[in-house]
């Protein structure tokens, strides 16, 4: 079970292209300014399985998905359930938003289990000081997008290129 905010069918701001995008409940980063405050009590989420949070992905049939919150690395193995069912079944390009960076997040095995399904990875907090509107998909400028699994391949952070 993951406590979910909400489910948002074909948004364009979180990821290219038309995206489902989950919002998770939970976040222990509490970054100032961040635009989704509500989401920091994992409590003020509604549980929903692998399953029915999948109707809503395989209904919006061209969408890819995103994983945003809150903090879905807050919630890993749920995530990496609905992330190993969204590649399994639909193939779709998933995206995952965390306010740790992809190093930290490393030294965590239950996280790692949900990178391996993850393709980009936008990384780091929001920091107000940094705020900038043109970058793509991000807050803030020390925000990055990461391709996961080349990241994985080579050991090292690859960048994504949009």
């Amino acid at each position: 079970m993951i406590s979910v905010m909400k489910i948002v069918e074909d948004t364009t701001v979180d990821g290219p292209g038309f995206r489902t995008a989950v919002y998770s409940a939970g976040c222990p980063h509490a970054c100032p300014g961040c635009h989704n405050p509500q989401s920091w009590d994992i409590g003020a989420g509604h549980k929903m399985s692998t399953e029915e949070i999948m109707q809503v992905i395989r209904a919006d049939e061209f969408a890819d998905v995103t994983f945003s919150g809150g903090y879905p690395m807050f919630q890993p193995e749920g995530f990496a359930e609905l992330a190993e069912a969204v590649k399994v079944e639909t193939g779709k390009n998933i995206w995952c938003y965390t306010g740790f960076t992809f190093e930290r997040l490393l030294d965590d095995s239950r996280r790692v289990t949900l990178l391996r399904w993850i393709d980009v990875l936008v990384d780091g907090p929001y920091l107000g000081s940094q705020r900038d509107r043109d970058a793509l998909f991000r807050g803030s400028r020390n925000q990055r997008l990461i391709d996961v699994q080349a990241s994985l391949r080579e050991r090292k952070v690859i960048l994504y290129e949009t």
